[in-house]
């Protein structure tokens, strides 16, 4: 280990001249002593983790404080040297910076309230410290090196969060190494197949594509020799996944994909960026419309590059990045290359890099869990569009926004007092979506009445959504209180719950106090405006009134005379036996489909018999209602090929989008001879699709044989039974 420290140090000196090497010799002794005797899943010391985190933080060029975390990032976790230890032996920044990655690592993603709390507490701690999430993203990246020796499936769960979760944020933080590399890793897990596919096509066109970059490296820098302009180029291979996403969305095999290769140009200025522009043009003809300048407009993570498409002589289209040697290093490590704790912490140089983070949670402050999650996927992973207002100004507006959001986006008086729009001189609808370049004109007039109650569902960002909402808190009360009044009593007639909830002080009062409302008319008025959703409510009411009126029923079961020991019966028609009751109607429940197999339990409902769930459903609550709740087992009597015998179920098919997916899984269910109910298809985003069927089943085996046979179809990620959570 010896060997492992010295080439540790001898790394930090080279990149970082004035770190602290005593320290992190120091941290990296106590993390070898606090994981000693502990071992990774391939077999190696456990140290090998922490060290080879560390090696990344310092190709990231981060201070002292963050290497001496990486070392120590899961001692906290994992070992008995805790938050103390670490705070007294290195004080209490990299402490800190330890359990902010410590608790980042408890994190889980699961369902959309855990994705709500779990989100937050990240961007939280990011805007504290960004370093935090720095090095939990060199925690992720080497796990995902050595993601191998994981069982299968945990490894699709890890690579699914990398996928969703990781490398979107390295994006937003400008680090395009790291999210290159998460997203290959990712996508060697998640589909095997087509990246082996791309691998391979790949190495058969290596020499190709070698003497292909040779060919134009070698005529772009005799051109910028003869032109006295100093420069460094390099040239490339698209990575993986960049390949495999423009496989899939455009449906094309990898002998169809082009421009997989890219050269870049590192030059000292500005100027001589717009220079070698010009001369690259001479050189091959540009592609109308793939150029792009994101040197006078750069990305919102500070990315700044020019790119431009051009034809080579062979007829081939390829990129070329444009940029200088300071852009470079803040494209490969994002906010990492212009690291404010280099600069003694100044506070003000570099702020701009990740306030983007607090603008998210100011916007997000108001947000219930289900909106926070699909707002997020717009304000944090959506592509950006730039528009110009009429003085020039740049406003960068993600994908999709309408003038109404760049309204609020100006001041909620603007957005308040709108009345139309110009886009490009010409009125245009305001739920139009902008375009890069648009030059857009919000009209607006003092007597406007303020914004219309539809705008909450054109809009496309959250801080316009929520400036909407807060206009008709403020300014339409007595409005709100009506509607949302309204509104409420429609929705517990419907629900057989208006009587409950009005004759009952307690629902009332334990639905006041669940949404932190004083009285009704706040109740009322914040379902009017829309801050608070209809379906929320009720479901507390239903689960109160549901309470009390199951108390009453087991009062007068107490008053009841006793009745006999209950037995099970050994025959039944509906293939379920339910203790201590003969040949009772029978139901299964939509929620969880259970099938022979599955361990399932009964509940005896009102008027309909009994339904039948899966022990596992998330709506068995046998605790709450003991009295309803009563055993039940597969009949094993049951005749196979009864038509009776065969169950219901759903299938959720995650596949890659291709042709003719769809029409192999039809085949698969066709051949398997599985009657279906329903199917549908549906394209989701980056080349992926989802696949939904109902279908009949005679028990477990049968099911598992066929997703078996599912998930041997190319382009099938993954198939699970579909179960309602509402």
């Amino acid at each position: 280990m010896q060997d492992k420290l010295d080439f540790l140090l001898e790394r930090v000196k080279k990149q970082n001249p004035q770190a602290n090497i005593k320290k992190i010799r120091a941290a990296y002794e106590c993390a070898t002593a606090a994981h000693e005797g502990q071992k990774r899943k391939n077999g190696e010391p456990y140290i090998i983790h922490p060290v080879s985190v560390a090696e990344i933080i310092i190709e990231m060029g981060l201070d002292t404080d963050s290497i001496c975390a990486g070392l120590l990032h899961d001692c906290i976790e994992d070992t008995q040297f805790g938050y103390r230890e670490i705070e007294n032996k290195f004080g209490t920044p990299v402490a800190e910076l330890v359990d902010g990655v410590t608790r980042l690592g408890m994190l889980r993603y699961s369902k959309e309230q855990e994705q709500f709390e779990d989100l937050r507490k990240m961007f939280l701690a990011m805007a504290k410290d960004i370093r935090v999430i720095l090095i939990k993203l060199a925690d992720r990246l080497h796990n995902m090196r050595t993601i191998q020796y994981l069982p299968e499936r945990k490894q699709r769960d890890k690579a699914l969060e990398t996928m969703e979760i990781y490398a979107p944020i390295a994006h937003r933080l400008g680090m395009q190494r790291v999210k290159w590399e998460l997203e290959d890793l990712s996508l060697k897990c998640l589909d095997p197949i087509g990246y082996n596919e791309i691998v391979e096509g790949l190495r058969a066109q290596s020499d190709q594509h070698e003497e292909f970059l040779q060919g134009i490296t070698a005529r772009i820098s005799g051109k910028l020799r003869e032109a006295g302009i100093e420069n460094h180029i390099s040239a490339r291979v698209k990575h993986i996944y960049s390949i495999y996403r423009k496989m899939y969305a455009q449906h094309k095999t990898i002998n169809e994909i082009y421009d997989i290769c890219a050269v870049r140009v590192i030059v000292d200025t500005v100027a001589d960026c717009y220079n070698v522009l010009g001369y690259v043009h001479d050189l091959y003809k540009p592609i109308p419309g793939r150029f792009k300048d994101y040197i006078s407009t750069p990305k919102p993570n500070g990315y700044q590059s020019l790119h431009t498409t051009v034809i080579g002589r062979a007829g081939i289209p390829f990129e070329i990045q444009i940029r200088t040697a300071e852009m470079h290093k803040t494209a490969e490590y994002g906010v990492a290359a212009h690291w404010k704790y280099k600069q003694g912490l100044d506070k003000a140089g570099n702020e701009q890099a990740f306030a983007w983070i607090r603008q998210l949670l100011e916007a997000q402050q108001d947000t219930e869990a289900e909106d926070f999650i699909k707002n997020i996927k717009v304000d944090l992973f959506a592509d950006e569009v730039f528009v110009f207002t009429p003085k020039g100004d740049v406003v960068n507006m993600p994908a999709g926004a309408t003038p109404i959001d760049l309204a609020y986006a100006i001041h909620s008086a603007v957005g308040n007092r709108m009345t139309g729009c110009k886009v490009n001189g010409r009125i245009a609808p305001i739920d139009s979506q902008l375009k890069n370049g648009d030059i857009v004109e919000i009209l607006t007039s003092k007597e406007a009445r303020g914004p219309s109650r539809d705008w909450v569902k054109i809009v496309k960002t959250t801080e316009a959504r929520n400036k909407i909402k807060q206009w008709f808190k403020k300014e339409c009360r007595e409005e709100n209180i009506v509607n949302g009044r309204d509104d409420l009593d429609r929705e517990l007639r419907a629900n057989l719950l208006y009587n409950g909830f009005y004759e009952n002080e307690d629902v009332r009062k334990n639905a006041l106090n669940k949404f932190s409302f004083n009285t009704l008319d706040e109740l009322y008025a914040a379902i009017g405006y829309g801050g608070i959703t209809l379906t929320k409510v009720i479901n507390k009411i239903k689960d109160d009134v549901g309470r009390i009126r199951r108390q009453h029923e087991l009062t007068d079961r107490v008053n009841q005379p006793p009745q006999s020991e209950p037995r099970r019966p050994s025959k039944s028609h509906s293939g379920v036996i339910v203790e201590g009751i003969d040949n009772c109607l029978v139901k299964f429940a939509r929620c969880c489909t259970p099938i022979p197999g599955d361990e399932i339990v009964g509940f005896v409902t009102r008027g309909y018999g009994v339904s039948i769930h899966r022990r596992d459903c998330v709506n068995v609550h046998i605790e709450e209602d003991p009295d309803r709740w009563v055993n039940a087992w597969w009949d094993e009597g049951l005749a196979i090929s009864d038509r009776s015998s065969r169950f219901s179920t759903g299938l959720q098919i995650s596949t890659r989008s291709r042709i003719g997916v769809l029409s192999d899984v039809t085949a698969v269910l066709a051949a398997c001879k599985i009657n279906v109910h329903e199917i549908s298809a549906r394209d989701l985003n980056d080349g992926f699709g989802v696949i939904n069927a109902m279908v009949d089943v005679a028990g477990v085996h049968q099911l598992d044989n066929l997703i078996s046979r599912l998930r041997s179809i190319k382009g099938v990620l993954d198939v699970t039974r579909t179960v309602d959570t509402n």
